[in-house]
């Protein structure tokens, strides 16, 4: 499945239709180079020439902020799976809204049921209609989204409908846009906040689990020794323990009463080993504790320092048991809030590729507002050939070349032509890609 669409716009002839119906049939009825779909844009406010052209650029970085976003949200669920990854695909879905509101239907209630993401806007809901808050509350909770309005991406896409509610067309293009990077940018310090708390949870969950692994050097000793192997409670004496060499196992049982004087004799066992260590306690004075340390090291025995603290000892297996109810506990939560998330960011990243291709296309093809948009699902093998075929069908529409493709040292000054597009098409073009996994970034 291609993962790659293109956005194309052309001047409609006598009516949009007829502009589809010859694109569609020279590219997709007559030569299957593509799969066509229109790609419906509202009316939107046009403005002045000078905000169009301020706005094109600024869409442009809308546009990569945006994608840049979804791509983080969709990553960061995918890493959150840790084991699940493999359902990354069906978890990243767009939450498809049910078109624009009948009229029977005041404007107000519609807006409400949907989740509108903005603060201000909550706030003001809230004021609205103070008399059912009940009833607000019910539609409000993120992830009660209604199931059928789920929908795969490349659906999502090919159906697009403008989200009248989140988006309001009354507003001029500059403020829709806005409403979108704010929208992003809340998702974002979200994000960061989120992922901050949960990976440091299972940072702390990981560094417990890799105590209780790994060699006898380096390891929690807590969960290998027991109470008896230890001299506790006397004024005098002290248990270390010791970690020996496996080969020099028996050299540390024939010499460690030697090491220093005031060891007591016969006071050491084999408690754990490993591949390569061997695990020991031993009893002497306290007073020849740090001798016996150093004499000790200087035979490559290795002296860890552990004391024996039972209040300790359940308080740190206590901890690990916590740490885990508390991931399982955020877990849920935290992959709803990204899969509502991801569905937020792609939304908006489609309904910035709208406001680009009308910006692009009034800028290209004047006013009064008339072109025809189309989405194009191309067919991997034919994609040059599909080139040629829109060149030809829409070469004209560059003043000029009459060939059509324009070289780029032509395309340095061409008035709206969008912010990092390094191909310059005679008709208004984007890319959407809606792998929103792959590595590659864009």
């Amino acid at each position: 499945m291609m993962s790659e669409y293109w956005i194309i716009s052309a001047p409609g002839d006598k009516t949009c239709q007829q502009t589809y119906d010859t694109m569609n049939n020279l590219t997709s009825k007559q030569h299957n180079l593509c799969n066509n779909y229109k790609f419906h844009i509202p009316d939107l406010k046009v403005g002045t020439l000078d905000q169009l052209v301020g706005l094109s650029d600024d869409l442009g970085k809308l546009d990569t902020y945006v994608e840049q976003i979804t791509r983080k949200v969709a990553n960061y669920l995918g890493e959150v799976l840790e084991d699940q990854r493999d359902k990354l695909h069906e978890n990243l879905m767009a939450n498809n809204s049910p078109g624009p509101p009948d009229d029977s239907m005041p404007c107000r209630h519609h807006q409400r049921i949907k989740h509108l993401s903005l603060r201000h806007q909550r706030k003001h809901q809230h004021t609205h209609h103070q008399n059912k808050p009940q009833h607000y509350h019910h539609h409000h909770h993120h992830h009660q989204l209604p199931q059928d309005l789920k929908a795969e991406l490349p659906q999502y896409l090919t159906r697009f409908q403008w989200d009248m509610a989140k988006y309001p067309i009354k507003q001029s293009l500059r403020n829709i846009a806005d409403i979108i990077s704010k929208q992003i940018g809340q998702i974002d310090g979200d994000l960061k906040t989120k992922s901050q708390a949960y990976n440091n949870l299972k940072g702390n969950l990981q560094n417990l689990e890799k105590k209780k692994t790994g060699s006898l050097l380096t390891r929690n000793l807590a969960d290998l020794v027991k109470k008896e192997h230890f001299i506790l409670d006397s004024e005098y004496l002290t248990t270390l323990l010791v970690i020996v060499p496996k080969v020099m196992a028996n050299d540390w049982l024939t010499n460690y009463e030697k090491i220093t004087d005031m060891i007591v004799p016969r006071s050491s066992q084999l408690i754990q080993e490993d591949a390569d260590y061997c695990l020991f306690n031993v009893t002497l004075f306290k007073k020849v504790a740090e001798e016996f340390k150093l004499h000790a090291r200087e035979r490559k025995f290795i002296v860890r320092d552990f004391v024996y603290n039972e209040e300790e000892l359940a308080a740190g297996k206590n901890e690990m048991t916590k740490l885990m109810t508390d991931k399982k506990k955020q877990f849920g939560p935290l992959v709803r809030w990204l899969k509502v998330n991801f569905s937020e960011a792609f939304c908006a990243l489609i309904h910035v590729k709208a406001l680009r291709v009308f910006v692009e296309s009034v800028l290209r093809y004047g006013l009064p507002v008339n072109f025809q948009a189309i989405l194009i699902e191309p067919n991997k093998k034919s994609v040059k050939r599909l080139r040629d075929v829109l060149n030809q069908l829409y070469g004209h529409l560059d003043g000029a070349s009459a060939g059509g493709a324009v070289s780029s040292a032509d395309n340095v000054d061409i008035p709206g032509l969008g912010f990092g597009q390094s191909e310059y098409f005679p008709y208004v073009f984007y890319k959407v890609n809606i792998d929103m996994v792959e590595q590659a970034k864009v």
